[in-house]
């Protein structure tokens, strides 16, 4: 080995100013800390023979950042190495994930997992007791090992690990957390990223992702730890490792009947529904779910199955048209009046449905949660759920659609504002559950769901709704994150009002623009691969921070908002946190809004349309208008990039 890693040494001097400084300092660091097995310096040896240098930088310009969120990378370089590939599964997943200090692999998640088990003790204090966690897995390439190996480290560090005995999605590990009362969740997913990623994330006792104190803390936590220690722990030991029990699967179950607010209209009134788990985790639920309120789904059969290659589609995710192609094929088959596909991790759900004329349509994440957030409202009204609407919120994001503001303001329910990661929806979730329990001097889990509601209404808020653009949404404070589970189940029970009042969704959808006015919401991204991408993206979010633009597509900017310098204070008079991230609104009453992905390589263009509607006619005329408006907008945008 020691001959090995000499002659390793050697290439590396011999490719002087042929890899980045930070690729060769970040190298040598690995080297020094004397952790990396066998094989993963045979993967080196043979990429810096063979002069693959711009996959080593890729590898190694950085170290993959372990955020506030956690981390997500390549879990399969472009140019794998041989030693990698090894004995590759069926499916087509290599023996080793891709060496490198930016990519997913073990040694970034028994380093992550050891700094979270370390935070975690530190936070137990002086009361002690035993770190607890819980630990769910997608169907991704390197899923599974990632996540029996953070629950393997969690164990022989001294902790309580649970781990579900197959792929679960995200929601549920959220609940699990809280149902298990454990200190901390992970799960291993990279969403709906392309096949090559994966990713880990982390939760807190309160069922959402970390955020501060506890986010800052753990990223320090994880900081601290040496690489020569995350040897120790890169062979699984699952023989202190429990399952999570069965009882707990239940629970999730039942807690989705708290989503439903009429169930006798579902009953009566049963959608014919197709649903895709697009080879995800959703299979292993969604089904389950309907089929427990007597729903009898027809299903894209070979996307029900599990897949880390998601072969059917060129991207697993449910934002696509091309991605929903099989399960509209299966609508016309069926006669069928939606389509539901969830993405790998069954958090977020896209739609496809049935207009009065037969043509199918897909609705965008913003038209889903504006259609959700209006039944929610007026049927909780009318059921009696909510009795001072003063005293209810729906949570959104600031890059979510303004229609969901308007929606809210005419039925006098409070909008909340957050920034983009639904963390900051489970986070505020937490703060109206304490303010309750201050209130009430116990817990608030002694109380039924709608007893909770009248006595949220009293000494807190009560919790009616959440959602962000990106096709996540969520029903009750039962699940700290977005939830395809419960959404699915929701948009069907929609479904069944609509049925039984002889109205189609798009007729709903238009009733609400004539209510509200027209509001149409348009998304770019741009993406920059790589160590170069990478500084090319946050060069251009820096310069934006300094010189503010003036105008984009021929108008004016009349207000633009930084939020990493500005003061802003929510609807709930709490200050959002800094973050580069800037908003602007033009002199013709559209805005638009720009950040970088957390999640992937890019930059995002969010434009927001806004046009007046007081009849059918004039409904067609602001459509049009509004299309057009935002691709001037964004074609601007992305040339300045």
């Amino acid at each position: 080995m020691s001959d090995k890693i000499s002659h390793l040494k050697k290439l590396m001097s011999e490719a002087s100013g042929k890899i980045m400084e930070s690729s060769a300092a970040n190298i040598s660091a690995w080297l020094a800390e004397n952790f990396l097995p066998e094989w993963a310096v045979d993967a080196l040896v043979e990429l810096f023979e063979e002069g693959r240098y711009e996959e080593i930088d890729d590898r190694f310009f950085r170290f993959l950042a372990f955020g506030t969120g956690g981390m997500r990378g390549r879990t399969i370089g472009k140019s794998p190495a041989m030693a990698e590939l090894g004995r590759q599964s069926e499916q087509g997943t290599p023996e080793h994930a891709a060496v490198g200090a930016n990519n997913m692999n073990d040694f970034n998640v028994v380093r992550a997992t050891m700094g979270l088990f370390n935070y975690c003790k530190s936070h137990l204090g002086a009361a002690g007791g035993v770190p607890k966690l819980a630990v769910a897995y997608d169907v991704r390439h390197f899923s599974k090992r990632f996540g029996e190996l953070a629950a393997s480290v969690w164990a022989r560090m001294g902790g309580e690990a649970y781990i579900f005995d197959s792929p679960r999605s995200t929601p549920q590990l959220s609940f699990t957390v809280r149902r298990l009362k454990t200190t901390a969740g992970i799960v291993i997913t990279a969403s709906h990223n392309p096949p090559h990623d994966n990713g880990y994330k982390v939760y807190f006792s309160d069922g959402a992702q970390a955020i501060s104190p506890h986010a800052e803390g753990i990223v320090g936590e994880v900081g601290k730890v040496a690489w020569s220690d995350v040897g120790k722990f890169l062979e699984i030991d699952l023989s202190g490792v429990k399952t999570v029990p069965a009882e707990a699967e239940e629970d999730y179950v039942k807690s989705i009947e708290n989503c439903v607010i009429d169930p006798e209209v579902l009953a009566a009134n049963k959608p014919k529904v197709v649903y895709t788990s697009v080879h995800g985790t959703g299979a292993a639920m969604c089904p389950r779910v309907m089929r427990h309120f007597g729903l009898e789904p027809h299903f894209v059969e070979p996307q029900m199955k599990a897949d880390s290659r998601f072969p059917t589609v060129r991207q697993p995710n449910p934002e696509y048209a091309e991605t929903l192609s099989m399960g509209i094929r299966k609508m016309r088959e069926t006669g069928a009046e939606c389509l539901m596909a969830t993405d790998p991790d069954a958090d977020r759900m896209g739609v496809a449905i049935r207009a009065r004329s037969g043509e199918i349509r897909l609705l965008t994440g913003n038209m889903i949660g504006s259609l959700l957030a209006d039944y929610r409202i007026s049927r909780m009204i009318e059921k009696g759920i909510i009795s001072d609407p003063s005293k209810c919120a729906i949570i959104k994001t600031f890059v979510t659609t303004p229609l969901q503001d308007k929606i809210a303001q005419s039925y006098g329910v409070k909008c909340v504002n957050t920034l983009t990661g639904f963390k900051w929806i489970g986070g505020r979730l937490e703060l109206y559950r304490r303010r309750l329990e201050e209130a009430l001097g116990k817990s608030a889990d002694e109380y039924s769901y709608l007893e909770r509601a009248k006595l949220s209404q009293e000494h807190s808020t009560f919790f009616v709704f959440g959602g962000e653009e990106s096709y996540g949404y969520l029903g009750t404070d039962l699940v700290r994150d977005k939830d395809a589970n419960s959404a699915v189940i929701m948009f069907c029970e929609m479904l069944g009002y609509l049925k039984s009042k002889g109205m189609t969704v798009d007729e709903y959808l238009d009733s609400i623009y004539l209510k509200c006015g027209y509001y149409l919401e348009s998304l770019r991204s741009v993406y920059r691969e790589g160590a170069a991408g990478a500084k090319q993206i946050q060069d251009f979010l820096a310069n934006l921070g300094e010189c503010p633009l003036e105008s984009v597509g021929g108008v004016k900017v009349a207000k633009a908002v930084n939020f990493a310098k500005d003061e802003i204070f929510d609807a709930d008079g709490i200050r959002i946190p800094s973050e580069k991230f800037y908003f602007y609104t033009l002199e013709n009453g559209y805005s638009f809004a720009v950040r970088g992905s957390g999640t992937e390589p890019k930059i995002k263009f969010y434009a927001f349309a806004h046009e007046k509607a007081e009849d059918s006619a004039g409904l067609a005329e602001a459509k049009k208008r509004a299309k057009a408006e935002l691709d001037r907008i964004l074609d601007d945008l992305e040339a300045r990039f």
